[in-house]
């Protein structure tokens, strides 16, 4: 049996020169082309087990192959948002099939969102890493298609003065507030102040431990708090189990007060209205590590 329906949708059915049975969904209701894609996937099968040719493999079964191999890495939740937006230009197609044409429109399209070089690049290198490793390392491709990146302006380095400092701080809500004074005690990264928990802070010997999963070395390190750090943990002492830094929802009218939350970002809408309104520019919260 070559072709049959499933529901509404035609599969191919055969067994190929290795007399291992071969099916798959052709995803279409139209006959000619289910006949079309059969006689193609059959042709590509001989070929791979009588010539030796590679056997084609699609973009989805890179992305999965690529997120699972590189699991550990810093950037693997900004990998994951970068494959989601490549996936409506490259779902359904082949490795083979992502050639320079493909790349400038890609690149074209990202642009068109208005985001800057630094993140376009951000997100071409993430495709020039899966492709270049299903050349050299799965081997499922012989060449892979040069992936140029645009342009950067040469690296920025922003700070706050100490009467920046104070401005912002009484204008953002309390929960930030502390974050951000916390930050500038300890130079952490974003991510390390939002998900720091109470089990990697030592008060008596005044440091917090950032897991090697959490540093962007990969190596565990142990950082010191100085007065202010202490300060600030002192006060979240009690309002969550789990969580350092927490931020307590409103209560509504007639309710009893809702339990605090744990804070997964400090970049937020919150913190822009409050840079604004402390009339600072050019100011990212990353530069909070660069305030000393």
């Amino acid at each position: 049996m070559a072709l049959y329906r499933r529901g509404n949708v035609y599969w191919i059915s055969f067994t190929g020169p290795n007399r291992k049975r071969a099916q798959r969904s052709t995803g279409t209701k139209e006959r000619v082309a289910a006949q079309e894609l059969h006689d193609k996937w059959k042709a590509e099968v001989w070929r791979v087990a009588k010539l030796g040719e590679k056997p084609r493999k699609k973009w989805q079964e890179a992305t999965v192959r690529w997120l699972r191999e590189t699991s550990h890495k810093a950037s693997h939740e900004d990998d994951k948002l970068h494959l989601r937006w490549l996936d409506r230009f490259l779902r359904g197609k082949y490795l083979d099939e992502i050639g320079k044409d493909v790349v400038e429109v890609i690149t074209t399209e990202r642009l068109k969102d208005e985001v800057k070089n630094a993140t376009v690049n951000r997100m071409l290198e993430v495709l020039r890493a899966i492709l270049r490793r299903a050349v050299n390392e799965w081997e499922w491709l012989d060449r892979s298609p040069r992936v140029r990146l645009l342009p950067e302006p040469k690296r920025r380095i922003r700070w706050l003065t100490r009467d920046e400092a104070d401005r912002l701080l009484v204008s953002l809500p309390e929960h930030l507030a502390e974050m951000v004074r916390f930050t500038l005690a300890t130079g952490l990264r974003e991510n390390n102040v939002t998900h720091l928990e109470w089990s990697q802070v030592d008060l008596e010997r005044r440091h917090v431990v950032i897991h090697a999963d959490q540093a962007k070395a990969r190596r565990a390190i142990a950082v010191p708090l100085n007065g202010d750090a202490v300060l600030v943990l002192r006060r979240q002492l009690g309002r969550h189990s789990t969580r350092v830094f927490t931020y307590q929802p409103p209560t509504k009218k007639g309710k009893l007060p809702r339990a605090p939350r744990p804070i997964k970002h400090g970049n937020t809408k919150v913190w822009r209205k409050g840079l604004a309104k402390a009339g600072i520019q050019d100011f990212r919260w990353h530069d909070l590590r660069h305030t000393g």
